[in-house]
């Protein structure tokens, strides 16, 4: 019983994390994305996240989604970002970008991880992960890390 609670009470959250996902205020929506990137393995959140990350408002929206995603540091947050990459504009493409390199310059088996993961990605039969996979792992093939096991 314990775990189908739990499973009502994420789907809500869900919901009604989507729904301040499209406020008219700006940083609404930015909070909306920082807490659905927590439920990104939910089919439910992928829709919202989609729209977050692409925000046509403001970009602090993208930006802050697109972190949320990324520390995941998992599948579920690297698809969401390679498959909104695929098809941004230049805007958004850059304040994703920047994002990346926010996340992953630090240690390089945060990057190295991620670089694996865009890899087989690449390979999805989803047409868009698989190109945005591919753009997400030449971001991160230019990225130096400035910590480095010893």
């Amino acid at each position: 019983m314990g775990k189908q609670v739990d499973s009502d009470l994420r789907h809500a959250a869900v919901v009604v994390l989507g729904e301040l996902g499209r406020s008219q205020d700006y940083r609404d929506r930015a909070d909306a994305g920082h807490g659905l990137a927590g439920f990104a393995e939910m089919q439910q959140a992928l829709g919202p996240l989609l729209e977050l990350v692409l925000d046509p408002g403001d970009t602090l929206v993208t930006r802050r989604t697109v972190e949320a995603l990324l520390r995941r540091k998992d599948r579920d947050g690297l698809t969401i970002v390679a498959s909104a990459l695929a098809v941004a504009n230049p805007n958004h493409s850059d304040w994703i970008h920047t994002a990346i390199v926010d996340v992953f310059s630090i240690f390089s088996d945060d990057r190295g991880n991620a670089i694996r993961l865009c890899e087989e990605m690449s390979r999805e039969t989803d047409d868009r992960v698989a190109l945005g996979a591919r753009q997400l792992h030449e971001i991160l093939a230019e990225i130096d890390p400035v910590l480095r096991p010893a």
